[in-house]
């Protein structure tokens, strides 16, 4: 059941980067009117934000495997200190 909840994160992840690049790509263009602009913009920051915490969230379930000095192998909470 969790394999499905975090599948479902992952695809509305996307969901969410593909309309976020969507909104761009029609500010772009720059052929909405102001008020469509500003929506779209306020849709923009909203997505940008539900993205960002998708991606808080995964990078705080990636864990490292450390291997002891006797051979066991342990989990251990990713750090990027530690890709040094």
């Amino acid at each position: 059941m969790a394999g499905e909840q975090g599948a479902t994160s992952i695809a509305d992840f996307e969901k969410s980067l593909d309309e976020l690049e969507k909104l761009v790509r029609d500010l772009e263009q720059g052929e909405l009117s102001l008020e469509q602009s500003l929506a779209a913009f306020e849709r923009g920051v909203r997505l940008t934000r539900e993205c960002q915490q998708a991606l808080k969230s995964a990078e705080q379930r990636v864990e490292q495997l450390v291997q002891n000095n006797d051979g066991s192998l342990e989990t251990h909470p990713f750090s990027p200190d530690d890709a040094d």
